[in-house]
């Protein structure tokens, strides 16, 4: 039996999804909506769960990918993250304010500004990502062993689709 945590207010409550299961073999587009929205609403907590006060969700994604990616444009990284670039600016602006990157004129193109991440930007970035595992170890762990080797080869599976 399969459980999804849930919190509310302070406390966590477990919803028994065993109700769900059928005896049918699940159809790509219904299998692919379950596992778009558990997916998100995964993705949406491990977000929120690590970042609170030092940093917020989108500081932690522009840490992320300049720790994963090397130096970038302001431009670059709007792109990538599909923000125009004024909202990139103020998340840049509030990381260099607390030294977690640093700015310098682009070697290819003195008008241009290069952001990088700073020795601090990684170990903040580090901690909240040791937080996001945090949080998930402790859901895993209320698991039967049954469930954590289903999620172990759902994983697979899912990290094979992605292609990683």
């Amino acid at each position: 039996m399969l459980s999804i945590f849930r919190r509310r207010n302070t406390s966590v409550t477990t919803t028994n999804i065993e109700n769900h299961k059928t005896t049918e073999a699940a159809s790509p587009d219904s299998l692919a909506i379950e596992l778009r929205t558990a997916v998100m609403r995964t993705s949406r907590r491990l977000r929120v769960e690590a970042t609170g006060e030092v940093i917020t969700p989108g500081q932690y994604t522009v840490l992320a990918l300049l720790h994963g990616n090397g130096p970038s444009t302001l431009r670059a990284l709007a792109d990538s993250e599909h923000v125009q670039a004024p909202s990139m600016t103020r998340i840049v602006n509030a990381l260099a304010d607390q030294g977690f990157v640093s700015r310098a004129a682009n070697p290819d193109d003195g008008r241009q500004v290069r952001v990088d991440i700073t020795d601090a930007g990684r170990a903040v970035l580090a901690e909240a990502r040791n937080q996001r595992t945090a949080w998930l170890a402790q859901r895993v762990a209320g698991l039967s062993e049954e469930d954590r080797l289903i999620l172990k080869r759902a994983a697979r599976i899912m990290q094979e689709m992605s292609g990683t």
